[in-house]
């Protein structure tokens, strides 16, 4: 069997190019929903704000740099690690917080932001945490990947997109407000559409080197889960801003980082595969809390000036 860091997985020039166009279509959906007020919302509650946002942005890839010195994968999944980990938050992550009974304004207000951060930080950190890593330097080198050039197409599917649906919501909210729901279903499905026809293409590849990714992706998973809980509880946030950090650090922008990757790296196996596994595990293990949590509604935060 080929090592798994020379496969490439095949993907069509033309396909990939619509699928460019898609993204841009489900983030325009997405925006649709945005306002300015959610901006101003999570000012108030910066402390949550604040965690949401360090969280998914400095410690996650911070963290998955570790992680990687612990697992040791391959070098192309170590790299799709790291690629996964520096995404904004993925498009159901909003969804979650809601069935989960957790805080969904404050879960947009940290998507919206993460999203227009990811602008910069995705490929910063893509290009810091990749470089400095022994294991990844190496293929890092082999690409030459500019972070400009990652930063160029990032814009391209997400920034765009991100404003003029602010401003058709703005300028058009009744149009908006139809256009929400069937956008929310076209962008799930568009997901997991991408992800199982990049698989599908794939199918023989994805079947012999499953089981490098699997457990990789269970630990890299619960680690984002289990510290976005875990630093909200520990900071003292209510239970329902809880949920909502817990599903903003667990939940990622895979769709995102597979384009990534047939666009910079030519479909590199490790990366593709743990990326697409990614866009499967996060889905399963997200609305297996969510469903958890939907039973078990959170205690209501104390009123301010109540006693201990």
């Amino acid at each position: 069997m080929v090592p798994i860091d020379q496969v490439h997985l095949s993907f069509n020039p033309q396909t990939l190019s619509v699928l460019n166009a898609v993204l841009g279509l489900v983030m325009f959906g997405v925006a649709l929903e945005l306002r300015v007020d959610d901006f101003r919302t999570a000012l108030r509650t910066p402390k949550a704000l604040a965690l949401g946002l360090l969280g998914h942005h400095v410690l996650f890839p911070a963290m998955t740099y570790g992680l990687i010195w612990i697992l040791r994968p391959e070098p192309s999944i170590a790299l799709g690690m790291i690629l996964v980990s520096a995404c904004p938050a993925g498009h159901i992550s909003n969804f979650l917080v809601h069935l989960s009974k957790g805080n969904t304004a404050l879960s947009v207000s940290v998507s919206a932001l993460s999203t227009v951060v990811a602008l910069f930080m995705t490929p910063l950190n893509f290009a810091f945490w990749g470089n400095l890593h022994p294991i990844t330097a190496g293929l890092m080198k082999q690409v030459a990947m500019s972070p400009w050039e990652m930063l160029e197409v990032i814009v391209m599917l997400l920034g765009v997109p991100l404003v003029l649906g602010m401003w058709v919501a703005r300028q058009y909210p009744a149009l908006a407000h139809k256009l929400q729901k069937p956008m929310k279903i076209l962008s799930l499905l568009i997901l997991l559409g991408f992800i199982g026809g990049a698989l599908a293409a794939n199918f023989q590849h994805f079947i012999a080197y499953i089981q490098l990714v699997v457990g990789v992706v269970f630990v890299h998973n619960l680690m984002a889960l289990g510290t976005g809980y875990g630093l909200s509880t520990l900071i003292g946030l209510p239970e329902r801003d809880r949920r909502a950090i817990t599903f903003e650090m667990g939940i990622q922008n895979s769709g995102l980082g597979l384009i990534l990757i047939f666009n910079f790296f030519d479909g590199l196996g490790g990366m593709a595969i743990v990326t697409a596994w990614w866009g499967i595990w996060h889905i399963v293990a997200g609305m297996s809390l969510a469903t958890f949590w939907k039973n078990r509604p959170p205690q209501p935060a104390p009123a301010a000036g109540a006693q201990a």
